[in-house]
């Protein structure tokens, strides 16, 4: 399986995903943002990072870029794509995901370990987990704070799309908890805190966020989960 994995300027967490990507067992595609041109990979990560600087709004500008057009209708026709903070923000700017990241609870930026508990395991990035397993995996934001209208928020939760949800609380102010969505198909899931920090304990406070990886490759080969 080859997962690609964008760069924009600004991505700092592209190298990492990669390394998740080649810890899952895939091949791991870098695709540059001003490229139309997928490389025909079989799934796509959004890393995080600060994409553009993050100028006018976290993701605004990220969601223009060439590699963006060729990716949405991907994504529409059921591309599995993985957002991840920066990412999850491209996504929600993109219209692929619904609502907004917003500026932390507090206005600070967040840099801890957190709890989460994983609620949908329908999803491609998601299979590998047991409903209600609970995972610690980092966070890292200034604007990380979800946030949706209430019958976008009923609607999240009436059809099983919140992907998971912090355990002891969001430390970022995320409404209902939220650290982590999936549009309908679920093939497209956006997730605040960073699993690919978390695929090591040699390197990272758990191995717990490699599932997300391992899934999407399952996912393709077919496996049963």
């Amino acid at each position: 399986m080859r997962i690609g994995v964008v760069t924009f300027p600004g991505s700092l967490d592209d190298t990492d995903a990669a390394r998740a990507v080649r810890y899952a067992g895939a091949e791991p595609v870098r695709l540059w943002h001003a490229d139309r041109d997928l490389a025909g990979v079989n799934a796509v990560i959004l890393p995080g990072g600060f994409s553009y600087g993050d100028y006018l709004r976290c993701g605004a500008i990220a969601r223009f870029s060439p590699v963006m057009a060729e990716l949405v209708p991907a994504a529409r026709a059921g591309l599995p794509v993985l957002g991840i903070c920066n990412g999850f923000q491209i996504l929600c700017e993109a219209h692929l995901l619904p609502g907004a990241l917003t500026r932390n609870a507090g206005l600070r930026f967040i840099c801890a370990d957190t709890r989460l508990t994983v609620l949908n395991t329908g999803t491609a990035w998601t299979g590998r987990f047991d409903p209600g397993q609970e995972i610690t995996v980092p966070v890292k934001n200034g604007e990380g704070a979800y946030a949706a209208d209430q019958a976008t928020l009923d609607e999240l939760e009436r059809s099983g799309r919140v992907v998971a949800r912090y355990t002891y609380g969001a430390p970022n102010g995320s409404v209902r908890d939220i650290a982590g969505i999936c549009n309908a198909e679920g093939n497209v899931v956006g997730l605040m805190p960073h699993p690919e920090h978390a695929i090591d304990p040699l390197t990272g406070p758990t191995d717990e966020g490699l599932p997300f990886f391992t899934s999407a490759v399952a996912a393709f080969a077919g496996v049963v989960l």
